[in-house]
């Protein structure tokens, strides 16, 4: 088997993995179109309450990734992940079941407490090999961009056919069908990745938010989220003001993310083939800023919010997109997995302050104002990241190494980071393991084999 390709193990676990991914983020997404149209006939239903409920996954889930994590790391990934999902399904049944905006507030929390994403990504870890990590991360990324068009499309189906209830009965199924997937067809872990490779550990957390270039995509994917939430807060009500019926939604939502993601190939061109990764980025920000600034105006025409719509998602995906790859290649060689641990409790975290402010706003004032509140978040996120700094493209590879001092370890490690193509080197002694980020156009893999005493 070629180490250029994923073994049948590498194949079977990516795809199981990310569709039990892919069934989680259906939890978040569904819910978002439907929530603020059939959540009036919930008891002590406002604005504020359905805001509170779109987002309390979010919170939940931001303080929970790091905790579970650890806690797949002591007892193995495959109860907790299990136990995460039992945990969401109960959430679901709960929300399923409530009769007023308050339960269902509940119950969404409860599904956040099921958070299994660090454990998951650890166990795609622990299956995987260093040079295809990549791989099967960006599978189980696409199945997680998938979801959302999926959900775009089942959320407002299901809602008109069964109401709000209908919905979180089959996310709860979705849990359950998760639960088989992870016992009968995710492989068992041969062996556990290295620790700072998958798990964020409160000394890597202090060092990572030191750093001005992670901090900037960590408070970035937060904007993202937080812009997301906010307007499908009151954005669902904006359609049917402009005349398009609730069981109709579906309609706009797809078109629209299909074109997004069509019209998106473009940005991402020029941003790869050009070099001009930076510049795309910012662009990103501008187009998201004049979609929200649009929606103020466009208020009563379902076409002009379709345009809006198309010119938000456009943005989002690339952004989306974007960033986790940003944060992998600035991130310090053996603390990757800990820098996207920190970016996804960002991620859930935007969810939640979405959710909120938009609940707020909408509670007291007008959904004008909601658009307009997420065009002055998308300037504030345009000031921080106006002076971000793009990494030369990298790999990261791990070798074993035998050590037996804290001097041999400098030594090794100072020796590595001369060598041509290498970026940067770490030499972690707990684990007799080096991270090497490398530019491997120009690596030798036999030179940091005998600098390492391997051959």
């Amino acid at each position: 088997m070629s180490n250029h390709s994923l073994n049948p193990l590498e194949k079977r676990a990516a795809v199981s993995l990310a569709s039990v991914f892919a069934f989680r983020m259906l939890g978040l997404f569904m819910l978002m179109p439907v929530l603020a149209i059939y959540g009036q006939s919930l008891a002590d239903v406002s604005p504020m309450w359905i805001g509170l409920a779109i987002g309390a996954y979010g919170l939940t889930q931001a303080l929970l990734q790091i905790p579970m994590g650890w806690l797949s790391d002591k007892f193995g990934r495959k109860p907790i992940i299990i136990a995460g999902l039992i945990v969401f399904a109960l959430g679901s049944v709960v929300a399923a079941t409530a009769e007023s905006i308050y339960w269902v507030t509940v119950g969404r929390a409860l599904q956040g407490m099921g958070a299994i994403a660090s454990a998951l990504l650890a166990l795609a870890s622990d299956l995987s090999r260093d040079e295809q990590r990549p791989k099967v991360m960006a599978v189980i990324g696409m199945c997680i961009g998938l979801s959302f068009a999926i959900a775009m499309l089942l959320g407002p189906m299901v809602a008109a056919s069964f109401g709000i209830a209908g919905v979180f009965w089959l996310t709860a199924m979705l849990a359950l069908l998760g639960i088989l997937i992870i016992v009968f067809v995710v492989p068992s872990a041969i062996q556990r990745a290295p620790k700072g490779d998958t798990m964020a550990t409160f000394s890597d957390i202090r060092r990572l938010v030191k750093d001005p270039q992670l901090v900037r995509l960590d408070i970035g994917v937060m904007f993202l989220h937080l812009t997301l939430t906010t307007l499908f807060v009151v954005l669902p009500g904006q359609l049917i003001t402009g005349g398009l019926i609730a069981a109709e939604h579906w309609q706009l939502y797809i078109p629209v993310l299909l074109l997004a993601f069509v019209f998106m190939a473009p940005l991402m061109m020029v941003a790869i083939k050009k070099g001009k990764e930076k510049a795309a980025f910012l662009a990103s920000i501008v187009l998201l800023i004049v979609s929200s600034i649009s929606l103020v105006i466009a208020v009563d025409s379902i076409m002009a919010i379709a345009l809006c719509m198309l010119l938000y998602f456009v943005a989002f995906n690339f952004l989306e997109a974007t960033m986790p790859a940003l944060v992998a290649r600035l991130a310090p060689a053996n603390q990757k997995g800990s820098a996207m641990g920190v970016f996804s409790s960002g991620q859930f975290f935007g969810a939640f302050l979405g959710g909120l402010l938009g609940g707020y706003i909408a509670e007291f004032g007008e959904p004008q104002g909601v658009f307009a509140a997420v065009a002055c978040i998308g300037v504030i996120w345009l000031v921080i990241a106006w002076n971000m700094q793009i990494p030369p493209k990298s790999k990261i590879i791990s070798l074993s190494v035998p050590l037996s001092d804290v001097e041999k370890a400098a030594d090794i490690a100072d020796k590595l980071v001369m060598l041509p193509g290498v970026i940067e080197a770490t030499v972690v002694r707990e684990e007799s393991r080096s991270y090497l980020k490398i530019d491997d156009k120009i690596f030798d893999l036999n030179q940091a084999k005998q600098v390492l005493g391997l051959q």
